[in-house]
Parts: structure tokens; C-alpha cells; sequence
């Protein structure tokens, strides 16, 4: 042990970043070196210490070093940034964290901005975008002194040429006062209907005639190449026509050509703006669409509310507001005359064309169209009648102004080589790039977009490299999947392709499918060979075998792990096989990966009886799906990242069920039908990584509510009832017990402009949140914040004899895996898959009113999950399964899609080339096929 220890400290800090005795959170004084400029994978059970390795230790110690670096004002709070508790950290580089947080819920973001490509783009169009007129397709341009002066020196040597500005009446005078003041600024002739005139002579002999063309001679020019003198001459004269004509001046060659020449950037009679970045931005009030004010969507007549099954004919009663007996009035004349302009009225809307589609809504001489008739409508809201019904088909639709691209609408004149800023947003990013990596530029507008092409190309492939092709650059930040948010976060920091930097990335596999997590290797080993250290905390078997090195945590979790159980490369893991190697025994990971621990395959398939169906779903790139999700199963929703999954699952199906409910949802995806055993369905629970409670102050024992029974424990004392405490005085949401200087938090947050808030713990009650005479109370001999800092398996451990019931109350959280998680841990320091995990353990609580007749959607359950836990966590689903209730799951993992009763899989790929139905049936069933992506990886688990 004495040998290792002189090993370690004689260690090279340029080769590795080397941790000597850490003791954050759970981890037992641990040693590690991490090889520097590889890829590493630290793995091990979930709450064995990985994240408390990787970002509470290096992450926390990147992050104070740098601030270190920065101004007083921020390191006036060193003194109080806590570093993490090792002996020493050496060789450690500039730290960046790409953390699975969840995403923003702002309704501006977008992917083109969270990537900062659409800033980019805005520079690239305010910069060499060529505006074009609406009219007559025509270039618009503004002519400079310089454009008219390399005119007149391009004309052959010894060219006679006049220089002249329309003549034009200021402030209401006559032409008489005019010339005058044309006379008195030093001007002597004039054109009048293309003779020269003296000024002096039309106002002598008053020949001004106000209906004659008159125009000012400002300069008459004879050309000579390379006169410098003449060149400033003529650029002063083109200045002065400009000024006199109102931003126009004319040249003419007697007898010859004349051009006109225009400061101004119009066109066609339109003044056009000139392109500028405030013009392309759709958060500025200067270039956002007027009708929507930039966010894309407006309340207005809903077309699938108007007619919401389209299997109907317009004889049928496909238009619902038109089937009243009052309201077929609007109906008849298009039924008597459809014959006379050739509508089919008996064939089903979905099968109309989209010309047959806008004559329904625009009308034309025979009737009257869907939206007169809806204008006419507005025009009657002073009747309560007409607001009701007006209120049942709005809806938030796509503004119909800038297509939802949020852009005022003469944005999308500008253009680079015949594409606008809108139409690239609205592009799949795969089109996007193709597009950027074939554009051509001419070499003025080459030079001066080279710079900013380069980011963009570099940032768009990176995208697409991480497997994100699909998505559009408009698409809201709010509603991608937490797998596709962490990989935009990706994207954007390998676009900044920093070097000699350490990048920590948490569970980045997360949503992605297992083809496309082989795309995503190649992203890290890139980020690798530009010269960074990448540490990644991982469960993905792929990613360990593409590592460097992989270092095991472990060998439990909680206050049973914290221990380097561990550190080599694949083939080291390979070479203990068949050996008595202690890690074997004691690494969870490593049996895993030798298939000597496994998920067990169900023996029993449960069958379908009944089920529910969703008819002609067509939201994002859905193409009419029907689907059936059989009830009393479990059902795994698979496919390649972007087929479809979360848009049928959380964008359809989940609204379209709490609608049925008489559960109002907002925002519902496009289908004709649900149908099926509905009345089987009492409750419809959507179990996401959305952060459990509101506050940071609420925990995993509020949100299972086995706290107040905890609470009630603590009052129940004697020495709470001689001194009057009551259950509140045990809680930190109100006044009385907690400590009032962090509101029970434990924590100070405070903010610095600069970065990321920091948390420091409360210097009044060192982080215990409550006041001192309070942990006086006694209940086990403990005081009720040594309580909330034991895990939930060393509380179940210490209660089970003395309190059944209080054990009881925590095995749910046991259950799903989260025995290390602290009874008062903050919900804010739980990850996606955590909090979600924490719901689950809610529902599987004896409290459940609605039990056996719930159907319960699991958004990626695994996340965040080793190999070991997976098994517990079916466990908990299927005891949920088996009490009656139905469980639909989005996954990529094969050990849970193994493990299914019924598999819907989409496809066949991402964005367009998905959304269509590719199997639905049992997992044996799904291995038989050949040509599918998933097939592929199930077989290898069967």
C-alpha cells in the first residue's frame, strides 16, 4: 500500500490529472490518475460516487481554479467558494460541463439560437444577403458615389458627359423661387425637355413653364483615365446631384445613353430596409413579425378544430361549424353549385388537393369560404352566441405571416444564392448543411462571409454528427426530449473546438438509439484528438469499449461505495474472463460486461386482450399512423432518435387521452380518432424528467409524502411537547423551526453576472436548515437533520425494527433504485432520471386511488441507470403492470425493450425519412426482421 502511495505521488501531472484523497459526498478517500488528452469512462453504480468524482470534485475544482483567475469583484467570494474536499488536485486543465439539465422553457429558444448558429446566420445574411423585389424578382440595389464615379471612368477616354439632378419643388414653392435658390447655391443651366437653358434667362424672360421636364446640370464632364484631380471632381459633383435630387442623379452622353442613379435602396416603387442584424433578429422588436411579435404562433381560427376528421366528405359534415341547421346555410351553395367549378363534394378531405383545400377556406364566386365566413363571424361578437362559437375553433396556430419563423415578413427578400434566412430555418439541419456545403459564393462576398461560413459549415456538422440531422434550426428549445437537449449542448461546445481543455460529460448516450450512438463516439474521440481530456460518465456499453480507459466506481452505492474498484481498458476487462481477479467479484460493471450478470429475458409474455387505438396521426413527420397500445401491458415505444417517438407519445397520444378525460390540454397533436376500452382508463399519470417540486427546498420524502409522518415523529416527543413544538416546526417550507437566514435551505445562493449562481452553505446553522434548539429533539437518538442526511438504505437499515412503518414508507424510493439518494437531498441536485425514478417510487406507495386502472407513460426510465439497477427498476414497473395498470415506456435500451410484453417500433429513420409504423408486436416476433434498426441490436439480447 506504502509502494502504491510513492507510485502515485511520483506521477507526472503533464500526463495526468491526479486526485489524491477525495472524500466529496460518498467517496472514501480516493486515489485516481486520469491519463490526460484520452477518453475516459467513469462508470458504477448509480449513486456509487461517479458524479461526485467527476463533477462535484473535478468540475467544482476546474471552476474555482478559473475564478481564481478573474477580477476582485469575483473573487471577493473565494474566500467563501468552497474547494472540494480532497488533499490535492494536480494537472488539471480548463474545465467545461455538459450536465443533463432540463431543458429551458423559454418560448424563443430555439435550436439555431441555443447553438448560436442562427447568429451566425443573422451576420452572414446583414452581411452578403442580396435583397430582391417581391414585384419583379429583381435585385435591389443603392448606388454609391463610388458606383456612379466607376461608371464615368469606365466610359472610353475623351467621353462628353453631362451630370444632372431632377429638379424637384421644396416646401410648396413655385419653380420661379426654385431657380432662384438654384441660382443663389451657384447653378447657371438647367435642362429643360433635354435643351440646355441658363437659369438667368428663364427667369428673365419668365419661360418657366411647370409642365416642361426640368432637370439641374450640375457638371459636365469629359472623360480622362488616370486624372486623380478629375476623379475627386467628379466624386464632389455625383455628391452634390445626390443631395439636389432627392438621392438621385443622372448621367447622359449627348445624343447617347443616359442612367439613373438612386441612393436609395428601393425597388419597383417599395423602399426596402436595408439588411441589417436587427433585421434577421426575432427577439428585437425591429425584426420580429408584426402579427405574431416573434414567437411563431397566433391565436386564431384552428383548421383541426374546423374540421377535425378529415375521413369525411364535405357532404359528409367535414366542416363541423357548418353542420348546425342555422349555419348549413354557408354549406348549400357549395353543395347546389361544386358541380359548376368541378369540387368533388363526396370524396374525404385528407384525399382533397391543396388547391381544392384553399378553395374550401378562400371561396369564389358560388360561396362563400371558410374564412369570410369566420370574419363574418368576428364582425358579431357583441351576440354571446357568435363568441361561444367562435371560441370552440380558435386555436394556437402557425402564423400565417412568417410561416412560424418569427421574422417580419420582408426579411425573406434577402437571400444567398436564392434561399432566405426562413426558408434555412425551416429546413431539416442535414438539408441546411448540404446547402452551406455546396454554396458558391462570388469572391467579393466569398472574402468577406469566409470566417463566418467556416463556423457555420463546422457547427452544422457537428449536429449532424451528433446525430441531430433531423431537427430544424426553428424548432423550440422546449419541446426536444432531455437526450436531444444535452446533444445541442454537445454540438455547441465542440463548434467552439477549444483544445487542451477537460470536458465532462454526463450520460451523453442518453435518447439515442444504439446506431446512433456509435455516430456519437466519433464526436468524442474527435473532441479527444483535438487535444482535450474527455471524462465521461457512462453506463452505454458501446462508449466503454470505445474508451481509453474506463474507471469503475463502486462496488454498491451510497455509503457502500466511493471506492476505485477498477481502472483499465477493454482489454483488460477481457483478460480477467476467465481469472480469480477480485474485481470481478466485486465490480458489477465488469460482470456485466462479461455476460456473467445479466436481465433475465421474461419466460411468459403477457398477451393483448384489450387495448386502445389512435387513428391518422400526422404531427411533425408522423405520416397517418394508426396505432394500437394494448391495455394491462407493457409496451416499449422504440426507434431511431427523431422517428417519432416523443411527438406520438407526449405530443398525441398523452394529450389526446387527458382530453378525453374532460382534462383540458392546450397544445394537442394532429390525429382523426381515439377509440378502443377507454372506460378501462381512470387516471393517465405522464412520469417525466421534469424536476419534482417547484422549491429547492423539496426532497425525495416530501414528494413520497413520508415526511409528515416523519414530522409528526419528531412533535411526538416529549421534549417537543414541553416546549411546545408542533409538526411545522419541523419543516423548513414555513417560519418557527427552520433557520431564517437561508430559509431552510441549508444554502446561500449567491449571484454572480458572470456565471452560473453559486450555492454556499449557511454560515448561521452550517448547513443543518434548522435553529439549534430544534436538533435538541431526539427521535431513534437521532435529531432530525442527522435523519435527513442518512440514505434511504441506511435509514431503512437503522428503522426497520424500531419503526416499521417509517421504513415501510421509504421501500418504494429502495424499490427504483435510489437507496443512495439522502432523505433531504434537494430536488434540484437530482438529474432528469432520478426525479423521475422519485415519481415512479410515489405511485408505487400504497395511496394510490386509482390503482389497477392507471395507464402510466415512462419518458426514458433508464436514464442515468447502471446495468445492476436496471433490473430493480423493471422490477418496479412490472409490480405496477401486475396490479392491472398499463405502462407505455419511450426507450432505446435493449434490456428493457428486451423485456417487453409488446413492441411499437418507428421508422425507418430520422425527420423525414421516419414517422412511419415499422413493427408493432412481441420482441421475438420483432428479431425475425431483417431490415430493421432495432432487429438488429435485439437479437444480440435474445
Amino acid at each position: 500500500m506504502e509502494n502504491e502511495k510513492v507510485l502515485f505521488d511520483t506521477l507526472d501531472a503533464r500526463k495526468y490529472i491526479l486526485i489524491k484523497g477525495a472524500k466529496v459526498n460518498n467517496l472514501k478517500n480516493l486515489d485516481v490518475a486520469i491519463p490526460r488528452n484520452k477518453m475516459v469512462v467513469v462508470t458504477g453504480l448509480s449513486g456509487s460516487g461517479k458524479s461526485s468524482l467527476a463533477f462535484d470534485t473535478l468540475f467544482a475544482e476546474g471552476q474555482r481554479m478559473y475564478v481564481e483567475s478573474l477580477s476582485s469583484y469575483a473573487r471577493q467570494f473565494l474566500g467563501r467558494m468552497e474547494k472540494p474536499e480532497v488533499e490535492y488536485i494536480r494537472g488539471i486543465s480548463p474545465a467545461i460541463a455538459i450536465e443533463q439539465k432540463v431543458n429551458t422553457r423559454n418560448p424563443r429558444s430555439t435550436v439555431g439560437t441555443t447553438t448560436e448558429i442562427y447568429d451566425y446566420l443573422k451576420l452572414l445574411f446583414a452581411r452578403i444577403g442580396v435583397t430582391y423585389s417581391p414585384v419583379s424578382g429583381e435585385e435591389v440595389k443603392k448606388d454609391t458615389v463610388t458606383d456612379v464615379v466607376n461608371y464615368i471612368i469606365g466610359l472610353p477616354e475623351n467621353t462628353r458627359l453631362l451630370l444632372l439632378a431632377p429638379l424637384l419643388l421644396h416646401n410648396g414653392r413655385s419653380l420661379g423661387e426654385e431657380l432662384s435658390i438654384l441660382l443663389s447655391k451657384g447653378y447657371n443651366r438647367v435642362l429643360k425637355n433635354g435643351e440646355t437653358v441658363e437659369i438667368e434667362t428663364l427667369l428673365a424672360d419668365d419661360h418657366a413653364d411647370p409642365e416642361a421636364e426640368y432637370r439641374i446640370l450640375v457638371d459636365r464632364v469629359v472623360v480622362k483615365h488616370d486624372d486623380e484631380a478629375l476623379q475627386f471632381r467628379i466624386s464632389d459633383s455625383v455628391q452634390s446631384a445626390f443631395f439636389e435630387g432627392d438621392s438621385v442623379c443622372i448621367t447622359e452622353i449627348p445624343g447617347g445613353e443616359h442612367r439613373i442613379f438612386s441612393d436609395k435602396f428601393e425597388r419597383d416603387g417599395i423602399t426596402f430596409e436595408v439588411p441589417s442584424i436587427n433585421l434577421f433578429s426575432f427577439n428585437n422588436p425591429y425584426g420580429a413579425c408584426k402579427r405574431c411579435e416573434g414567437f411563431g404562433k397566433v391565436l386564431g381560427i384552428d383548421p383541426e378544430l374546423v374540421i377535425p376528421d378529415k375521413s369525411l366528405s364535405v357532404y359528409e359534415g367535414a366542416i363541423a361549424p357548418w353542420r348546425t341547421d342555422k349555419m348549413s346555410e354557408w354549406l348549400k351553395p357549395l353543395l347546389a353549385n361544386g358541380i359548376r367549378f368541378d369540387f368533388p363534394i363526396h370524396r374525404p378531405y385528407k384525399d382533397l388537393s391543396i388547391a381544392e383545400k384553399d378553395l374550401l377556406w378562400n371561396g369564389n364566386q358560388y360561396f362563400t369560404g371558410l374564412h369570410d365566413f369566420f370574419d363574418d363571424l368576428e364582425r358579431q361578437t357583441h351576440k354571446i352566441q357568435y363568441r361561444v362559437l367562435l371560441s370552440r375553433y380558435r386555436g394556437r396556430t402557425v402564423c400565417p405571416e412568417c410561416r412560424g419563423s418569427r421574422l417580419r415578413k420582408d426579411a425573406s427578400y434577402v437571400k444567398i444564392n436564392g434561399h432566405s434566412i426562413t426558408d434555412l430555418v425551416l429546413m431539416p439541419v442535414s438539408e441546411t448543411g448540404a446547402f452551406f456545403r455546396a454554396l458558391s459564393l462570388p469572391d467579393y462576398q466569398e472574402k468577406v462571409g469566409k470566417r463566418i461560413l467556416t463556423e457555420i459549415r463546422k457547427r452544422l456538422r457537428y449536429m449532424e454528427r451528433v446525430g441531430l440531422g433531423y431537427l430544424t434550426l426553428n424548432r423550440l428549445t422546449s419541446t426536444l426530449s432531455g437526450g436531444e437537449f444535452q446533444r445541442i449542448k454537445l454540438a455547441t461546445s465542440l463548434g467552439s473546438a477549444l483544445v487542451g481543455s477537460m470536458y465532462i460529460l454526463d450520460e451523453p448516450s442518453i435518447g439515442l438509439h444504439p446506431r446512433d450512438t456509435r455516430q456519437l463516439i466519433g464526436v468524442l474521440e474527435s473532441l479527444r484528438d483535438l487535444g482535450n481530456t474527455v471524462i465521461v460518465v457512462e453506463h452505454e456499453e458501446e462508449i466503454m469499449r470505445a474508451a481509453d480507459q474506463i474507471i469503475d466506481i463502486g462496488p454498491n452505492a451510497g455509503s457502500h461505495g466511493g471506492e476505485l474498484v477498477f481502472q483499465g481498458d477493454w482489454e483488460k476487462i477481457q483478460s480477467l474472463e476467465n481469472s480469480e481477479a477480485p474485481e470481478l467479484a466485486r465490480s458489477h460493471t465488469i460482470s456485466f460486461l462479461l455476460g456473467k450478470d445479466t436481465v433475465p429475458v421474461p419466460k411468459l409474455r403477457r398477451k393483448m386482450r384489450d387495448f386502445i387505438e389512435i387513428k391518422g396521426v400526422s404531427e411533425n413527420n408522423l405520416k397517418g399512423l394508426d396505432v394500437r397500445f394494448p391495455l394491462g401491458l407493457l409496451t416499449v415505444v422504440t426507434g431511431v432518435s427523431g422517428s417519432g417517438k416523443s411527438t406520438l407519445i407526449r405530443k398525441v397520444l398523452y394529450p389526446a387521452l387527458m382530453r378525453s378525460r374532460g382534462e383540458f390540454n392546450d397544445d394537442l397533436g394532429k390525429f382523426t380518432e381515439l377509440s378502443g376500452s377507454l372506460h378501462r382508463i381512470e387516471a393517465v399519470e405522464m412520469v417525466d424528467q421534469n424536476p419534482i417540486g417547484k422549491s429547492s427546498r423539496s426532497n425525495p420524502v416530501t414528494y413520497i409524502k413520508a415526511y409528515d409522518y416523519l414530522r409528526q415523529a419528531m412533535a411526538d416527543q416529549p421534549l417537543s411537547k414541553s416546549r411546545g413544538y408542533k409538526p411545522s416546526h419541523f419543516s423548513f417550507n414555513v417560519e418557527g423551526g427552520r433557520c431564517e437566514i437561508c430559509q431552510g435551505e441549508g444554502q446561500v445562493k449567491i449571484e454572480m453576472q458572470f456565471m452560473a449562481d453559486l450555492y454556499l452553505t449557511c454560515e448561521a446553522c452550517s448547513g443543518k436548515r434548522f435553529k439549534q434548539e430544534i436538533l435538541d429533539v431526539k427521535y431513534k437518538e437521532k435529531d432530525i437533520t442527522e435523519i435527513l442526511t442518512m440514505t434511504v438504505d441506511d435509514a431503512i437499515a437503522y428503522f426497520q425494527d424500531s419503526d416499521k412503518k417509517l421504513a415501510e414508507k421509504l421501500k418504494p424510493l429502495q424499490d427504483v433504485g435510489l437507496g443512495y439518494v439522502q432523505l433531504g437531498q434537494s430536488s434540484n441536485t437530482l438529474s432528469g432520471g432520478e426525479a423521475q425514478r422519485v415519481k415512479l417510487a410515489s405511485f408505487l406507495g400504497k395511496g394510490n386511488v386509482s390503482r389497477g386502472k392507471t395507464l402510466f407513460i415512462f419518458d426514458e426510465p433508464t436514464t442515468g441507470l447502471h446495468f445492476h439497477d436496471i433490473k430493480k427498476l423493471l422490477d418496479s414497473i412490472n409490480a405496477l403492470v401486475d396490479q392491472g395498470d398499463t405502462v407505455i415506456v419511450i426507450e432505446h435500451n435493449m434490456e428493457v425493450i428486451k423485456s417487453a410484453d409488446w413492441i411499437i417500433d418507428l421508422g425507418p429513420e430520422g425527420g423525414d425519412k421516419g414517422g412511419n409504423l415499422t413493427f408493432a408486436g412481441t420482441p421475438e416476433e420483432m428479431v425475425l426482421l431483417t431490415d430493421n434498426h432495432t432487429a438488429t441490436f435485439l437479437k444480440e439480447k435474445l
